[in-house]
């Protein structure tokens, strides 16, 4: 039988006020808020950080405060239509990583 661990964060959110909250993520919630703080301003696609649900990872980290900005771009090709770039507006901080079950 094999075990799956899952690694836990907690997160320092800067709030638009000044205000700082400390959160823990776990999980794809962490995953996508570590892709979107490694891009930058530039921020993040599907089309180049593949994954099957961006747009409920950013719903899920915005329902907890974190300010994401969705930028609707064009794409050409065969299947030509838009997708979505999200931009991570909140200052984060890192702050401890551990296990949890």
């Amino acid at each position: 039988m094999f075990s799956r661990t899952k690694t836990a964060c907690e997160v320092q959110l800067t709030l638009k006020d000044g205000r700082k909250q400390k959160q823990c993520l776990s999980g794809r919630e962490l995953w996508a808020l570590r892709n979107l703080d490694k891009a930058g301003a530039v921020g993040c696609t599907p089309l180049h950080n593949p994954a099957p649900r961006w747009a409920a990872y950013v719903h899920d980290l915005r329902g907890r405060g974190f300010h994401i900005d969705t930028i609707t771009e064009p794409h050409g090709g065969l299947y030509a239509g838009t997708h979505a770039r999200y931009v991570l507006r909140s200052r984060v901080r890192f702050i401890e990583e551990g296990g949890a079950s």
